[in-house]
């Protein structure tokens, strides 16, 4: 490996046809070392040879992003391998897509959510960040959902079509994962890191989604390699959708 590539790390790749393994792809194709990382290590290990087969440099490692222990262990081996890390990709995410309502939510289910999606990725941002400081461009991307937006004209809570189920919580969830990517923009910029929050719009990455109209998940996954890859003088603390800015 040369000593000048960069280091990407993407949260949650644990299937082919997800979103996070074909950003690894289409970031791999851009000369990055790319590891990949799900709650189990044997999800995402066979995805390596897939990756390499391909031509990319890839290498996998095991985070549960709710577990303290598990995330400082993911942080000690990528130091002690890479010495840096130039990119992080928050994608793990837990969902419940169910028609449930603000009045019958499982309140267990909504306690698993919030503990993976906002405090999981709120906890691997700051354990990575003394990694993230030792790059020259670092950059986060934290993915997120037009459902996080308050005004979005499809899919923003106002306006969300409910005929898809209410889903408030995974909705909420996005919604801080906004603000997450505010405070953390603002607290790094010192350090020249860029942070940016991206929705991959709605991808086909399950069976029967394109009959409902998802677009191929490369399409998604272009939106956040853009993000991942913009120049130093480029945006940050923002929430974009296929390169334009989605309204908060």
């Amino acid at each position: 490996m040369k000593n000048d590539m960069k280091i990407a790390l993407i949260t949650g790749v644990s299937r082919r046809e997800g979103i996070g393994f074909e950003t690894a792809k289409q970031l791999g194709q851009k000369g990055f070392k790319v590891i990949i990382s799900a709650f189990k290590l044997d999800e995402a290990t066979p995805l390596i040879s897939v990756l390499n087969k391909l031509g990319i440099e890839a290498d996998a490692v095991e985070i549960d992003i709710t577990n303290d222990s598990s995330v400082i262990a993911a942080v000690e081996k990528i130091k002690a391998e890479y010495g840096k890390l130039d990119l992080l990709i928050n994608n793990a995410v837990f969902s419940i897509l169910l028609t449930a309502t603000i009045e019958d939510e499982d309140l267990s289910e909504l306690t698993k959510e919030v503990t993976t999606n906002i405090v999981g990725t709120w906890r691997v941002t700051q354990k990575f960040i003394p990694l993230l400081r030792q790059s020259d461009h670092g950059r986060i991307v934290n993915i997120s959902s037009s459902k996080g937006s308050f005004t979005d004209t499809e899919w923003g809570l106002r306006n969300f079509d409910e005929s898809f189920g209410p889903i408030p919580a995974y909705s909420i969830t996005k919604a801080a994962i906004n603000a997450i990517t505010v405070k953390t923009a603002r607290e790094l910029k010192q350090y020249g890191i860029l942070v940016n929050a991206v929705c991959p719009g709605f991808t086909a990455t399950y069976p029967g989604l394109e009959d409902k109209g998802a677009r191929p998940v490369s399409d998604g996954a272009e939106g956040i390699v853009w993000a991942a890859t913009i120049p130093d003088d480029g945006p940050t603390g923002l929430f974009f959708r296929d390169r334009k800015i989605v309204p908060w």
